[in-house]
C-alpha cells in the first residue's frame, strides 16, 4: 500500500469542488483569481498551495483543462480514436497511468437471481475525489462510486439496490487497500491489474467495454460510443448506460462528454466529473510534481 495521505487529499477535494461550483456560477464574469480564493475563504498564497499539494498545478492552469475551448479541442483529437484504440498508446506514455482493468460479465441466469448467493465485502475510504464506497467478491470488483452530500448511507442504499439479494459485508481491512491501489499514481506497466465482475445487458455490457477503450487524458462523445458499438442511433440508450455505469473511474465514463465539448451529467456530480477530467489532464501532460 503506498503512503499517499488520502484524507488530506480527499478534505482538498472539497474545497476544490466549490471552486469548480464557483466558476459554473460565475463563468460570464470569469472571476479573478482572489475571487477564486475568496470563494473557498482562502488568501491567494493558500489557495495556490491548495492546488498544488492535491493536483501539482496552480489553479488557473487546472482550470484550463475544463475550458470549452479545451475540451472541443481534445473531441477533435479524438476523431476515430475508439476504431484505433487497440493500436494507440498500448506500449507508450499515454497508457502508463491507466488502470490494467478485465471484467467478466455475469451469465443471463445469474444477472436475474439478483446477487443471490453472492458475498460482497465492501468499505468506504477516502480519495483524491472525496469519499468513495467500493465493493468486490471472489470474481471481482462490483462497485464503486463517490459519496455525494455526506451521505454514506445513500450509497450503501444504492449498492443494496444493484445486488438486492447479495450477502453485503462490511471489510475495511481487504477493501481499503484496493481503494488505495486503485488512485495510486505511483502506476507502471507491471502494475498488479484489476478484474471486475459486471451485472448489466448485452448493450450496457457493450457500452462499458467500449468505455475501456478511452485512454487516460483523451475525451470523446457519446454518439462517439453509439457508433463505436455499431449503434449510431441509439445514443441516447448509450448515454443511459454511462449514466449507470456501476464502476465509477475504473470503467472511465468520465471521460465521456457532450459533442459540444460541454461536461455534465455524471453520476456522481459534473463537478466531480471535471475534477477528474483535471486530475488525468495534468497526469497526461506530466504537470504532477508532488510525488503522488
Amino acid at each position: 500500500m503506498n503512503d499517499v495521505n488520502y484524507s488530506q487529499k480527499s478534505e482538498d477535494y472539497y474545497r476544490i469542488e466549490k471552486v469548480i461550483r464557483f466558476v459554473e456560477q460565475n463563468f460570464k464574469s470569469q472571476p479573478t483569481l482572489d475571487e477564486l480564493a475568496s470563494s473557498v475563504h482562502l488568501s491567494k498564497y493558500h489557495f495556490n498551495r491548495l492546488f498544488k499539494r492535491w493536483v501539482g498545478i496552480s489553479p488557473m492552469q487546472f482550470l484550463q483543462f475544463l475550458t470549452l475551448e479545451y475540451t472541443k479541442g481534445k473531441l477533435e483529437e479524438s476523431q476515430n480514436l475508439l476504431d484505433t484504440s487497440l493500436d494507440v498508446g498500448l506500449s507508450g506514455s499515454s497508457r502508463l497511468h491507466d488502470l490494467f482493468v478485465t471484467f467478466e460479465a455475469m451469465t443471463p441466469g445469474e444477472f436475474k437471481k439478483k446477487g443471490e448467493g453472492l458475498n460482497i465485502e465492501y468499505a468506504f475510504q477516502q480519495s483524491p475525489f472525496g469519499q468513495c464506497l467500493l465493493a468486490k467478491t471472489e470474481r471481482g470488483i462490483c462497485h464503486l462510486g463517490f459519496v455525494e452530500d455526506d451521505d454514506p448511507a445513500q450509497a450503501l442504499e444504492a449498492l443494496q439496490k444493484s445486488w438486492p439479494e447479495a450477502t453485503l459485508t462490511e471489510n475495511s481491512k481487504e477493501v481499503s487497500p484496493i481503494v488505495d491501489h486503485i488512485f495510486s499514481r505511483e502506476r507502471t506497466q507491471k502494475s498488479k491489474s484489476f478484474h471486475l465482475l459486471l451485472k448489466g445487458t448485452n448493450f450496457q455490457i457493450n457500452v462499458w467495454r467500449a468505455l475501456l477503450s478511452i485512454p487516460r487524458g483523451r475525451l470523446v462523445s457519446y454518439q462517439d460510443i453509439a457508433a463505436y458499438i455499431g449503434k449510431p442511433k441509439a445514443f441516447r440508450a448509450a448515454a443511459t448506460a454511462i449514466a449507470i455505469n456501476p464502476v465509477g473511474y475504473m470503467i472511465p465514463c468520465h471521460r465521456v462528454i457532450a459533442k459540444t465539448g460541454r461536461i455534465h451529467h455524471y453520476r456522481w456530480g459534473s463537478s466531480r466529473k471535471k475534477a477528474i477530467l483535471g486530475w488525468e489532464a495534468t497526469e497526461e501532460m506530466g504537470g504532477f510534481k508532488a510525488g503522488v
